[in-house]
């Protein structure tokens, strides 16, 4: 085994392996001995009988023969000379060179340890006391280092690495569609030209290997912390990591966008700031138990593994301000005004705060930080569900009185079925929310038996199934505002029509299911047949026999037959003129309209100018009755439906 000595004269033993260890532990059992420098030798000697590798004790025996003061006296030295070098020069040690300095320094502070071991045996109160004085001065030596080296060697947090790709799901609600309550004025999407998103926190990337301190500088931590807990200063050691730790990760979060701001000020912010900074705080959540928390755990670990107490409360006095803040906002959240818009940012903090529970459960052990964690966590659920039934009845109440113009769909359609589509991607979250609510189904109108299919369904698929009841009732509330019956069917196909397609062509279908999409084309089916008998009866009732004499020359089935289609004509312009200002959307249902129409309408009018079309044609100013052809009639309804009112003297112009 090698020895070396310092700088200031103090030996130090080199090497590696077992040998050292071996040759450690005798110098160890030679300095515990409070005997004669003569027994001193004599046991050496017996020792290395026993054992080879410690035939050669010539420098353990030097060392033992060392008497405390000259042992004092070299360390004290080392440490005196350091900490008045230290007041007179701001540089810290090198700590980067094991065999400068700080390294005589610290092995210095073991001497002066080992020594106050050996003097707990047989004090000397002079040597005690100098031992003692000097073993401060090395303690505020170090307490300083330690702070030093850790400020130093924080590594500042890089955002953009830990954010992968955002997820942005599609809304098309804009709110000058058409007139609409207050309630549904603002929907927090992030608007892109004229389509609207709402954007899910930011998923943490792979790469999440993040040093938060420089790894060379978590050994020299770790060896200050040993001395200084070794000395009992364990206390000044925590303090000093913690403080430092705290401001670090207060300086993170300033990083991740997360402010420092009261229940007051969360509570009088704006919606789309709220928004941002509810989205901020997901990814801080994220960050925070990813990346933070679990680093900070494993710092603790290391530095501190010379004491569980010391390795638990620096985490916890640590973690504890950081988490708090973000607590408190959540809180602030919680119990804020609930308004629809606010939904899925709360879903998302709360799946953030649950998804890192567990992580947060294993690693605080402080009760109050984990109890108020736990309060949140079902503050922001109760948030969601009062926030969810918030929406339910403002669907129930929204009470806009002003008619879509042209039966098109209205904005509340298009709010609810958007809404609920992004509802899907929360379905596990609601579900657990939702498991004991037992009222999803009041408001459906259904038999014991579709009752009793219905509750084998998910808590979300009854609720959103009770959602859409309610929604059709309000708009078949709204249709009324049309004086035109046709028209009110037209304004609830377009409506319907588009909920269907909204639940088809989106993971909607898995929750409500086809049979709910069978339903609901059935009750367009039968909007339709209601709008062809609304729109069309009266001018198929011109084309009808009854009233009209079996002779030709009886004048008075001439004048009721030219009174028929003159009626016919009149009931077509006035359809034509009307309905080609409103819109139906959809270009199936559009194109299936027409077909229907022209099923009804042109052999009807087929069957009856060849009936009795030669009776007029006999007289004069035929075409004054007979004004169409079923050609023409079958080309004027192409333009049915399509939002562009044309007036009589267009249509007139192409009959010309």
């Amino acid at each position: 085994m090698a020895t070396t000595t310092t700088t200031s004269g103090l030996t130090r033993e080199g090497g590696g392996g077992e040998d050292d260890r071996v040759m450690a532990t005798a110098q160890k059992i030679v300095n515990s001995l409070n005997t004669s420098k003569n027994a001193r030798e004599d046991m050496l000697l017996i020792l290395s009988s026993f054992d080879n590798r410690l035939s050669n004790l010539s420098y353990v025996i030097k060392t033992g023969s060392e008497s405390q003061s000259s042992i004092l006296d070299t360390a004290e030295k080392i440490i005196l000379r350091s900490d008045s070098g230290m007041s007179s020069n701001a540089e810290a040690f090198s700590w980067y060179d094991s065999a400068g300095e700080a390294g005589d320094y610290l092995y210095a502070v073991d001497k002066i340890l080992d020594l106050l071991d050996n003097l707990s045996v047989g004090p000397d109160p002079e040597v005690l006391d100098r031992a003692e004085t000097v073993l401060q001065v090395a303690m505020s030596r170090l307490e300083e280092e330690f702070g030093h080296i850790l400020i130093r060697n924080t590594v500042p947090l890089d955002a953009e690495r830990l954010y992968g790709s955002i997820r942005r799901v599609s809304l098309s609600f804009a709110a000058n569609e058409g007139e609409i309550d207050e309630e549904f004025a603002s929907f927090g999407e992030v608007e892109s030209g004229s389509v609207c998103f709402h954007e899910r926190g930011g998923s943490l990337g792979d790469d999440l290997c993040v040093d938060l301190i420089n790894s060379e500088a978590v050994m020299y931590l770790k060896d200050i912390a040993d001395r200084m807990i070794r000395a009992g200063y364990e206390k000044e050691c925590v303090q000093v990591y913690s403080s430092v730790r705290r401001d670090a990760l207060d300086d993170c979060l300033v990083i991740l966008g997360v402010e420092k701001l009261s229940i007051e000020e969360v509570q009088r912010i704006d919606w789309k700031s709220l928004d941002e900074k509810m989205k901020k705080w997901v990814r801080a959540v994220k960050a925070g138990d990813r990346v933070l928390l679990r680093g900070e755990r494993r710092l603790c670990d290391v530095i501190f593994s010379g004491s569980d107490s010391a390795r638990e409360v620096c985490f916890n006095e640590t973690a504890k301000v950081f988490l708090m803040q973000l607590l408190n906002f959540a809180e602030a959240v919680s119990i804020g005004r609930r308004s629809p818009e606010k939904l899925f940012r709360i879903l998302d903090m709360y799946d953030a705060l649950s998804g890192v529970f567990p992580d947060l459960e294993a690693m605080v052990t402080d009760e109050f930080v984990y109890s108020e964690a736990k309060g949140v966590l079902a503050g922001l659920g109760r948030a969601a569900k009062g926030t969810f039934v918030e929406f339910e009845n403002a669907v129930k109440s929204e009470t806009s009185r002003k008619p879509m113009l042209g039966g098109v769909i209205h904005p509340l359609t298009r709010y609810v079925m958007n809404y609920v589509k992004l509802l899907v991607d929360y379905s596990d979250t609601l579900n657990s929310l939702l498991e004991n609510d037992e009222d999803e189904l009041d408001g459906l109108q259904i038999d014991d038996s579709e009752r009793l299919q219905l509750e084998s369904l998910s808590p979300i698929a009854r609720r959103l199934l009770a959602l859409l009841s309610t929604l059709e009732s309000n708009l078949e509330e709204k249709s009324t505002l049309y004086e035109d019956g046709a028209m009110r069917y037209i304004f609830r196909m377009n409506n319907i029509l588009y909920m269907v397609q909204k639940v088809k062509d989106s993971e909607l279908i898995k929750i409500l299911g086809d049979q709910w999409v069978r339903n609901h084309r059935g009750q367009i089916r039968r909007y339709a047949t209601a709008y062809l008998r609304a729109a069309w009866s009266k001018a198929l009732s011109c084309l009808k026999d009854e009233g009209i004499g079996g002779s030709s020359n009886n004048a008075s089935s001439k004048v009721a037959l030219k009174e028929r289609f003159k009626s016919f004509n009149a009931c077509f312009e006035e359809i034509y003129r009307i309905q080609t200002g409103w819109k139906v959307p959809d270009p199936q249902l559009r194109e299936e309209l027409r077909i229907s129409i022209s099923e009804n309408v042109l052999p009807a009018y087929r069957s009856f100018t060849g009936r009795f079309g030669s009776q007029i044609d006999s007289g004069r100013h035929a075409g004054k009755y007979i004004k169409y052809s079923p050609d023409d009639l079958e080309n004027y309804l192409i333009d049915l439906f399509e939002g562009t009112p044309l007036v009589l003297h267009h249509l007139r112009r192409k009959n010309s």
